[in-house]
């Protein structure tokens, strides 16, 4: 059975991996493993040993308490209370796919998107 814990540092490895742009198999060959062994460790499969998290801290340029952030506050149900948005919103691939395309967009026009972002989220 997969530890809570693992899942959440799988997951961080994943979210950080794919802020970056990297692939399963980059990682893996920066770190000196197989890409499956990226998978089992993502999933929460497999547990990551305490060097092997430090290899991929220092390959993904994040310290290692970065993947223990906001373990002690993720309720069981996985969503802020009160909300239906996700605690770790950034586990989600939309949220992920539309942070990377919005810093892909030139500042000036990327203030004018956020602007009217927030305008639609009042009218809401």
């Amino acid at each position: 059975m997969k530890h809570p814990v693992d899942v959440h540092v799988g997951k961080r490895i994943r979210h950080r991996r794919w802020m970056v742009g990297m692939t399963q198999q980059q990682l893996a060959e920066k770190v000196g493993i197989k890409f499956q062994q990226i998978q089992k460790y993502e999933t929460g499969m497999n547990r990551v040993s305490a060097s092997r998290l430090w290899d991929i801290s220092e390959t993904l340029e994040v310290p290692v308490s970065f993947f223990f952030d906001g373990i002690e506050e993720t309720p069981a149900d996985g969503r802020s209370s009160g909300s239906s948005l996700p605690v770790d919103i950034m586990a989600d691939k939309e949220a992920l796919e539309l942070v990377r395309s919005y810093y892909a967009i030139p500042e000036n026009q990327r203030r004018r998107l956020f602007d009217l972002a927030r305008v639609l989220s009042d009218v809401a």
